[in-house]
């Protein structure tokens, strides 16, 4: 008995160093995450009170596409824009993945998204065929406006037409929720 106690315990201890700290626990933990997160944006608002809402004084972040083209942030000022800094090897960012899918599908002929990935381009590549992602995704060769630096992954921030960020989301959330489509709805002209 003590020795079937003993290899369970390992096997156990085993398992969970797989799960938590290589990339065969990633797809687990991703839907872990992704079920949390979607209830927590529920019940969390990730919109900024009008009072304390931050604008954008600078929209210079000079930012590089798949393709290897040149863009600027500032391009897109006077529009609505959803800023989503995220990287294939975070769960968080995974999880959310199909919920921002699916929002990008309705609205991305109204919003600007720029997905900036923190990651290898080719491991970005690879992660949006084997999963099927069409998302406008881009690469930092500036640093990014003081008001929206961050060292979190998934950071999101949603900028109104006027330069101030009115949400703002460190962490996985449901983007697809009807709460994030109302907001954006708001923000259109």
């Amino acid at each position: 008995m003590k020795f079937i106690r003993k290899h369970l315990s390992n096997i156990l201890f085993f398992g969970f160093i797989i799960f938590m700290f290589t990339p065969y626990g990633l797809p687990v933990r991703a839907t872990l995450i992704k079920a949390v997160s979607f209830v927590t944006t529920r019940v969390f608002s990730m919109e900024i009170d009008k009072e304390d809402q931050v604008y954008l004084n600078d929209f210079n972040w000079q930012l590089q596409d798949r393709k290897g083209q040149e863009v600027n942030l500032k391009t897109f000022k006077g529009q609505v824009i959803v800023v989503n800094l995220w990287a294939t090897w975070c769960p968080p960012c995974v999880a959310e993945m199909p919920s921002f899918q699916k929002l990008y599908n309705d609205y991305g002929d109204k919003v600007i998204f720029l997905f900036i990935a923190n990651d290898d381009p080719d491991k970005v590549d690879r992660f949006l065929a084997k999963n099927g992602y069409e998302l406008p995704v881009f690469f930092q060769t500036s640093s990014a406006p003081e008001a929206m630096s961050s060292n979190a992954l998934p950071t999101t921030y949603i900028i109104n037409s006027k330069g101030s960020i009115v949400a703002s989301k460190i962490g996985a959330a449901d983007w697809n929720s009807n709460r994030v489509r109302s907001l954006l709805d708001d923000q259109l002209p």
